[in-house]
């Protein structure tokens, strides 16, 4: 995939950079209920594969929000043109293994090569990634057992810079059906206002799926 570097000298949030950078555990995140009503409809009505039509929603809004597209590399930041999915996928065993999705241009489309690189996944049944491969990926689980208000998630010593992304159960609450997603960012890349442009755009990609294909162009 594609990047750029950013030109440190005249990166605004260095300051914010260098410090988290720094800490510990510099991550970031939070867990919100998103509103999947509308789009929940479609999928059903067209026998959508669920994960694979949320994901492609997801992925579209972390891609709507530049700095869920840059990554830590060699001290300085790197912003990639687009990022993929990798994600979770349950076996036999009640283990899971990797599986990497490319950017496809529809809802349609995502889930045909959505369903055939689960299964070749499947045949491989590995989770080892080489970190150079990974590093424009975004990463994606689901918790389909559970509604939950949070999450603690596993993360990597030395810190990486990998947004991870997390879909619950989906529940009723009145009229509307809501899911957990939860979104956790290295913080020296990521504020506050960078992950609420992805919920918001999340929002805006499930109404857009619920339009059909009309809303998606």
């Amino acid at each position: 995939m594609a990047f750029r570097w950013l030109d440190m000298d005249n990166f605004p949030r260095r300051a914010h950079f260098e410090y988290f950078s720094g800490l510990a555990y510099p991550y970031v995140g939070t867990t919100a209920n998103v509103d999947i009503t509308d789009a929940l409809k479609r999928i059903k009505e067209e026998k959508l594969p669920f994960f694979l039509a949320v994901c492609y929603c997801a992925a579209r809004a972390a891609n709507g929000v530049p700095e869920l597209r840059q990554r830590i590399k060699e001290g300085r930041i790197v912003e990639f043109d687009q990022c993929r999915v990798s994600h979770t996928v349950e076996l036999e065993d009640e283990t899971f293994c990797y599986c990497t999705l490319e950017n496809e241009p529809d809802l349609a489309a995502y889930a045909a090569a959505g369903r055939k690189a689960q299964e070749a996944a499947k045949e491989k049944a590995s989770i080892e990634e080489d970190p150079d491969e990974s590093l424009d990926k975004f990463f994606v689980s689901s918790l389909p057992w559970l509604s939950y208000t949070s999450l603690v998630q596993p993360v990597p010593s030395p810190a990486d810079s990998n947004p991870r992304i997390t879909f619950g159960k989906y529940f009723s609450q009145g009229e509307r059906v809501l899911m957990p997603v939860t979104l956790l960012c290295n913080h020296a890349l990521v504020d506050g206002r960078h992950i609420a442009a992805f919920y918001h755009g999340m929002e805006r990609e499930l109404a857009a799926a619920a339009a059909g294909p009309e809303g998606e162009a």
